[in-house]
C-alpha cells in the first residue's frame, strides 16, 4: 500500500471521496432495492462506517494546519460547518 504524504492535494481527494460516499448513502437511503429493512440498515452502517474513517482522516489534515478551498468540500460537510442556524434559514 503506498503512503500519501499530507497535502492539499490529498486532503481535495478525501473531499472529493466524502462527497462520493454521501451519495452512496442517499442512494441507498432512497433508491437501492433490498429484500427486507435489515439489509438497507446494514448497507447503510457499512457505508457510514467507511464514510466516518475518510471524515476522520481529513479532519486530522485540517488540524495539521493543511490548506484547503471551503468551496471544494462536501455539502454535508458545508452543512455541518455552518451551524444549525444557518442551515434552517437556507
Amino acid at each position: 500500500m503506498q503512503v500519501r504524504p499530507p497535502s492539499k492535494y490529498h486532503l481535495k481527494d478525501l473531499h472529493k471521496e466524502i462527497d462520493l460516499f454521501d451519495r452512496k448513502i442517499e442512494h441507498c437511503q432512497h433508491h437501492a432495492k433490498f429484500d427486507c429493512e435489515e439489509e438497507r440498515a446494514s448497507a447503510l452502517q457499512k457505508l457510514n462506517t467507511a464514510r466516518q474513517k475518510v471524515v476522520k482522516a481529513a479532519a486530522a489534515m485540517i488540524s495539521l494546519g493543511i490548506d484547503f478551498d471551503p468551496e471544494q468540500l462536501p455539502r454535508s460537510m458545508k452543512a455541518e460547518s455552518q451551524g444549525p442556524a444557518h442551515a434552517a434559514t437556507a
